[in-house]
C-alpha cells in the first residue's frame, strides 16, 4: 500500500501528457489566421490604441515585422496551416463603428482578423520572408479590389436596348472567348498579357500568365474552353477570371482602353502584340502602331529605343463578327 500514492502520481503524469499531446495535435487542425500592416503609416495608426502590443516609443514598424516574421515561423513549426491578409486600419475602425464594439481591445482585433481569412486578397504563409509577403499581400489586396469594382460595373451595366440582353453577362462570355483566342493564335510558348480600362473612379488593370499550347491552332476554330485536340488552354483559375472580367468591363462600357501580349517561346525572339479597345469592340493594331505604343515614354511622349531581341507584330483578329453591346 505504501507506493499506491507514488503509483497514482505517475498514472496522474501519464494522463497529463496524453491530454496534451492530444490538444497540441488538435491545435495542428486548426488554421491560423495572421493580420498584417502594410505598413510604417498603418503601423503608426494602430499605435493610437493603447492595448495594441507595439504602441510603445521605442517600437518601429521593423521591429514589428520581425516578430511577425517570428510568429508565422512558429506557427509553420507546429504544423498549423496559417493564412495571412493585409489588416487596414481604416477597416477596423468602420468594423468596429458597425459592430459596435471596442477597437482599443485585442479581443476586437482577434474578430476582425478572423473574418479577414474568409475574404479575398489573403494568402497562404508557406515560409516567404517577411519583406517577400507584405508586397504580395498588397498586390493581392490590389487586385482584389479591381476585381471587385470591375464586377460592380458589368452589373449596373443593364440591360441592351435592342435585344434585352444583360449587357455584363454578355460582356464576360465574350471576353471569355477572346481569351481563348488570343492564348491559341499566340502559339507555342510562354505568354504575358496585360488589359488597362480606364474607368471613373479608377485604371483598371489585369495581368495574365498564360501557356500557350504545345500545337498551333487556327484561334477561330476553337469553342468552349478547349485547345487542340481537345485539351484545355492554360489559362483557369482566379488569375484568369480577374482578367476576363476586366476585359469584359471595357467590352461593356464601350470607351477607350488597350491590351498588350507578349509571347517567350524557345529558339525565337520575343513577340509584341497589341489591341485597342474602341465602341465595344478589341481591334487589332498594326505592327507601327505597337511599336510606336512601346517605344513612346507614356509621361513624356518621348521616343524610347526598341528592346533589344524584340519583334512588334501586329495584332490578330479575336473579336469575331456578330452583335456586341
Amino acid at each position: 500500500m505504501k507506493g499506491t500514492p507514488n503509483t497514482n502520481r505517475s498514472t496522474n503524469r501519464g494522463t497529463n501528457r496524453t491530454a496534451s499531446r492530444r490538444r497540441r495535435e488538435l491545435r495542428r487542425e486548426v488554421p491560423s489566421t495572421v493580420g498584417v500592416l502594410a505598413d510604417p503609416g498603418d503601423f503608426a495608426a494602430m499605435r493610437g490604441y493603447r492595448s495594441f502590443t507595439f504602441g510603445h516609443h521605442e517600437d518601429t514598424y521593423a521591429d514589428y515585422l520581425h516578430h511577425v516574421d517570428d510568429l508565422l515561423r512558429s506557427l509553420a513549426g507546429q504544423g498549423i496551416h496559417t493564412t495571412v491578409a493585409l489588416f487596414d486600419p481604416e477597416e477596423y475602425a468602420d468594423y468596429c463603428t458597425d459592430h459596435g464594439l471596442d477597437p482599443d481591445s485585442a479581443g476586437t482585433r482577434t474578430r476582425f482578423t478572423a473574418e479577414l481569412g474568409g475574404r479575398a486578397g489573403r494568402l497562404p504563409y508557406t515560409g516567404q520572408p517577411i519583406d517577400e509577403l507584405v508586397p504580395l499581400l498588397v498586390d493581392a489586396s490590389l487586385r482584389q479590389a479591381t476585381w471587385e469594382y470591375a464586377g460592380a460595373l458589368l452589373s449596373g451595366a443593364g440591360s441592351c436596348a435592342d435585344c434585352g440582353d444583360d449587357i455584363g453577362r454578355a460582356s464576360f462570355e465574350r471576353a471569355a472567348a477572346i481569351l481563348r483566342r488570343l492564348v491559341a493564335g499566340a502559339g507555342p510558348g510562354h505568354h504575358h498579357f496585360v488589359c488597362s480600362v480606364p474607368a471613373e473612379h479608377e485604371q483598371l488593370l489585369a495581368v495574365l500568365h498564360a501557356e500557350g499550347p504545345a500545337v498551333p491552332c487556327d484561334p477561330a476554330g476553337l469553342s468552349g474552353s478547349e485547345g487542340p485536340g481537345g485539351g484545355p488552354l492554360l489559362t483557369e483559375g482566379r488569375d484568369a477570371l480577374e482578367f476576363v472580367t476586366v476585359l469584359a468591363t471595357g467590352l461593356a462600357l464601350g470607351g477607350a482602353g488597350g491590351l498588350v501580349l507578349r509571347s517567350t517561346t524557345e529558339g525565337f525572339h520575343d513577340r509584341v502584340h497589341g489591341w485597342r479597345l474602341d465602341r465595344g469592340r478589341l481591334v487589332p493594331l498594326t505592327a507601327a502602331a505597337v511599336f510606336d505604343a512601346y517605344c513612346t515614354d507614356a509621361d513624356t511622349g518621348d521616343p524610347v529605343a526598341p528592346e533589344p531581341g524584340v519583334e512588334y507584330c501586329p495584332g490578330f483578329e479575336v473579336d469575331l463578327p456578330g452583335p456586341h453591346h
